[in-house]
């Protein structure tokens, strides 16, 4: 049947192309037509260019995969899930430690939303898949069509490298892209959203109904408090938990969250939103030559110099891009130069803030609006929370270590934890929000064994652990190891464990102080001096948790792990690893490190 335009609001030049097209039409541009003309004009101007990027096959059918760390890969992909299956498409979301890599040749469209971990490396749950992909054993993948987000903090040198890697070696195996990849930093809601935006128009564009009406708007701010909206919370306490003549200073903050309606787990973490020290910023625009008054605009705010200085942007951490982008302002050539060299920015990098760069290079071009357009946003520090909400429930405790060091001439504090530590009294509020990380949990079975393992600060989320079992009466098979550096002033919450011992919630615990003796003692080495027990525990499908430093202390603890299994289990190394990938798949291995 010839399809004719009649009774129409066209003039007649246009009905007389239309009859001209319409016939000529394939059935896959007729529904690409009807899902473009049928989506919000606003959306369509903005996504079309991206969207018609490939072809995409005429299904309703999604892949979506996420690769976390910290949780916010996997809070986005199931989000974007519930978007998608509210428009009838079908989707199916796990994990990249879940999804069978073979299965890559039977799907269609992916979506993978993945971060990027320490220096651009992907995250425990993805190192499988990641390995695979780039393996020999990898598929030619020329049926899939996919799209990458990828999750990264620019401070780092690799910034967002485990998404640029998949991304590349998918196009690689003869895949094709629905939208660009989308790099997100630290605070990485709008692009975030941006880009699903962008990926869920190409795909509802596949339907031969008009269902893109139906889509809703990511962009909008659910009710609760989150990072956006945070919920000041009153200080209740803030005390120095190391003892006098202690190396270290570490707070205990307890916060007021009554009325709040905020919810965490055991694992989760609070976001403190935190501002800049006002003698550093004062100092900042001194050394600039700018009046703290002059107008600015940030994130399409207007405000004074001052304010946007302390309040919005980040003045403490010096990073490759950012070292550049200065570089363009400055006749200096030396800092061009620095940046040139692969270490050398580096080691000027390491301890230095954005002042020391203001006086080394100055004179600079710039005006007070262009300077602040170089700088991101000062990115919420995040904190494993202490505490039980079953125990608290109107309270949230939080383990801060003191950051203080001197470097070039100059005392430095961290933004956040030198505020608590130096200026946050009792009665002040803190601007918070709950961070919830599903990857580090305790054990849906309360008779598993757990190891719980953690220096300094690290042994935070144990004592919400712990607390949660004593609540609901848990004892037995739970083991506490924990370093720090003299037992007499560092053995934070010395009391809780004591009691806990006492009780039976906790069942073992081992301690390493590192510099109480001669040699220097940490918790990988009484690990290793239990290596049996902890084996035997491991074979009786025991839960392992890691909190604390990564570069150091979590990376001793993951070899000395490595170790064990080989020797006890009289393994290869290529078969203790293989063990090893599997704890982590199983959650049996869960980290939370920094």
């Amino acid at each position: 049947m010839k399809l004719q335009v009649i009774n129409s609001p066209f003039n007649e030049e246009q009905v007389k192309l239309l009859n001209e097209l319409l016939p000529k039409l394939t059935g896959e541009q007729k529904i690409w037509l009807n899902g473009y003309l049928s989506a919000p004009l606003t959306i369509v101007d903005t996504v079309v260019e991206e969207a018609v990027l490939s072809v995409v096959p005429e299904t309703k059918t999604v892949t979506l995969l996420y690769g976390s760390q910290t949780g916010n890969s996997q809070g986005l992909a199931e989000k974007y899930a519930a978007a998608l299956k509210a428009n009838d498409i079908e989707v199916t979301v796990t994990s990249l430690a879940k999804f069978k890599p073979n299965n890559l040749k039977k799907i269609t469209n992916l979506l993978l939303v993945v971060s990027t971990h320490g220096e651009g490396e992907p995250p425990d749950q993805a190192i499988q898949f990641y390995e695979f992909l780039h393996s020999k054993r990898a598929p030619k993948l020329e049926q899939l069509h996919f799209s990458v987000l990828a999750l990264g903090d620019s401070s780092y040198e690799f910034f967002c490298k485990t998404g640029q890697d998949f991304d590349a070696q998918f196009e690689k195996l003869g895949a094709k892209r629905i939208v660009p990849r989308t790099d997100c930093d630290v605070d990485y809601d709008e692009p975030a959203a941006k880009w699903f935006t962008a990926v869920q128009q190409a795909l509802l564009q596949q339907s031969d109904t008009a269902i893109v009406s139906k889509a809703t708007p990511l962009l909008e701010e659910e009710a609760t408090y989150s990072r956006k909206h945070p919920y000041y919370a009153e200080v209740l306490e803030n005390i120095n938990l190391n003892g006098r003549g202690s190396n270290k200073e570490t707070r205990h903050i307890e916060l007021s969250i009554e009325g709040a309606n905020l919810h965490f787990e055991p694992g989760d973490s609070i976001g403190i939103l935190p501002e800049n020290d006002e003698s550093l910023v004062d100092a900042l625009i001194t050394a600039l030559q700018f009046h703290p008054q002059t107008e600015v605009t940030v994130f399409e705010e207007s405000m004074q110099l001052k304010e946007a200085l302390q309040k919005k942007l980040e003045i403490t951490v010096l990073s490759k891009p950012l070292l550049q982008k200065i570089s363009a302002f400055t006749v200096h050539k030396a800092l061009a130069e620095l940046c040139e060299s692969a270490t050398a920015w580096k080691d000027y990098a390491r301890g230095r803030d954005l002042l020391d760069v203001v006086e080394d290079f100055a004179p600079f071009t710039w005006d007070a609006q262009q300077f602040v357009a170089l700088l991101r946003k000062i990115p919420a520090r995040l904190y494993s929370i202490a505490s039980s909400q079953l125990a608290n429930s109107d309270e949230v405790h939080l383990t801060i270590g003191k950051v203080s060091y001197e470097t070039a001439g100059r005392k430095r504090l961290g933004v956040c934890s030198g505020s608590i530590a130096e200026r946050i009294q009792v009665g002040d509020t803190v601007p918070i929000y709950v961070h919830k990380n599903p990857n580090f949990r305790l054990p849906e079975q309360a008779d598993t064994p757990i190891i719980m393992i953690g220096a300094g600060t690290g042994v935070a989320p144990y004592r919400a652990f712990l607390e949660q079992r004593e609540e609901v009466g848990i004892t037995g098979n739970s083991w506490l190891i924990f370093g720090d550096q003299h037992f007499v002033t560092d053995f934070l919450y010395q009391t809780d464990w004591q009691r806990w011992l006492a009780s039976g919630t906790l069942a073992q615990m081992d301690v390493a102080f590192s510099r109480d003796t001669d040699k220097k003692v940490y918790v990988q080495h009484k690990i290793l001096e239990k290596a049996q027990v902890f084996y035997k525990w491991l074979e009786q499908g025991a839960v392992i948790y890691v909190c604390g430093d990564e570069k150091s202390m979590a990376a001793d603890v993951d070899q000395t792990i490595c170790r064990i299994i080989e020797q006890q289990g009289h393994k290869t190394p290529e078969e203790a690893k293989a063990y090893i990938n599997d704890l982590k798949q199983q959650k049996r291995y869960q980290r939370d490190v920094y």
